[in-house]
């Protein structure tokens, strides 16, 4: 059975959640990414109660969580403030943080700058900022796949994305590397779950999309764009966390050479490569998520 409650953080956040498990075992903080929320481990949550208490929040600007109107509130630290706080709540630690696109990113960061908070860090086609760097700068293949994220960085972007049914949107489902255009998502996006994102979407996009807008992480437009010459400070990159990577090779948005170089930055790495899987392997293979995350438990 999923739980859902509203956590109300000290600095005056409040993250609505759903939960799983019994408080005593094994803790696991599951982050979801863009255009997501919070439902989309529900099949996690599920599988994985008899054996660990998982905990699935909104991100701040998503669905039913606090939503901050200054695009200023969404930069990477706020977000990471905002788990760290999480994470007290639920003793101080936790032994496993699951981070999947802009949860993902989140979950780098809380590593690298609150290590003592988890003790195992699971990333689900996620890039390390370091990398992401690298080859937004480099690598004229991701620059291509990245484009994207301009447009969602424009103002008038929330008013778009939700013409004609959510049109643009559902296309995220097969730019990221769906394998079936005609069946987004290679048939796991049925009716019921397109009312659940429905639903998420017609509460508002603006929280999730200023993600994008404070980030400086964004293609670069011109030789120079202040990505070329951005520094990211040291403690914000080494993670001394336990690393595991989780990979769909058919992720069209973040490209394979996201991978390379990895263990520059992380002391104990594990790639799990998956050919075939897409951006959206959360959906695509359950199974090996559950897995994934069983085996990553005390």
């Amino acid at each position: 059975m999923i739980e859902t409650c509203d956590v109300a953080l000290p600095h005056g956040i409040t993250l609505a959640c759903r939960a799983s498990g019994a408080a005593s075992a094994p803790r696991v903080l599951l982050l979801h990414g863009f255009p997501e929320a919070a439902f989309v481990w529900d099949a996690t949550l599920q599988a994985l109660a008899p054996r660990a208490r998982c905990i699935a929040p909104n991100l701040r600007g998503y669905a039913t969580s606090s939503a901050p109107a200054a695009v200023e509130a969404y930069r990477t630290a706020h977000g990471v403030a905002d788990l760290a706080a999480l994470i007290d709540t639920l003793g101080g630690t936790v032994d496993l943080v699951v981070g999947h696109d802009w949860g993902g990113a989140l979950a780098w960061s809380l590593a690298a700058q609150h290590p003592q908070r988890l003790r195992r860090l699971l990333i689900v086609n996620a890039p390390h900022p370091g990398a992401f760097l690298r080859e937004l700068r480099h690598n004229p293949a991701q620059q291509r796949a990245s484009a994207y994220m301009h447009a969602l960085a424009h103002p008038a972007a929330a008013a778009r994305l939700v013409e004609g049914d959510c049109a643009r949107l559902w296309t995220f489902f097969t730019s990221m590397g769906a394998t079936d255009p005609a069946h987004p998502g290679g048939g796991w996006l049925d009716a019921a779950l397109r009312e659940r994102y429905r639903a998420v979407w017609r509460a508002g996009l603006d929280g999730a999309l200023n993600y994008y807008r404070a980030s400086p992480l964004r293609p670069p437009l011109s030789a120079d764009d202040p990505v070329m010459t951005l520094t990211l400070p040291a403690h914000t990159l080494h993670v001394r966390v336990p690393t595991t990577v989780l990979w769909g090779e058919a992720d069209h948005a973040l490209l394979p050479a996201l991978l390379d170089g990895l263990d520059d930055w992380v002391d104990e790495l594990r790639l799990l490569r998956v050919p075939g899987a897409t951006h959206w392997i959360v959906h695509e293979r359950p199974q090996l998520l559950v897995e994934t995350i069983a085996g990553l438990l005390p």
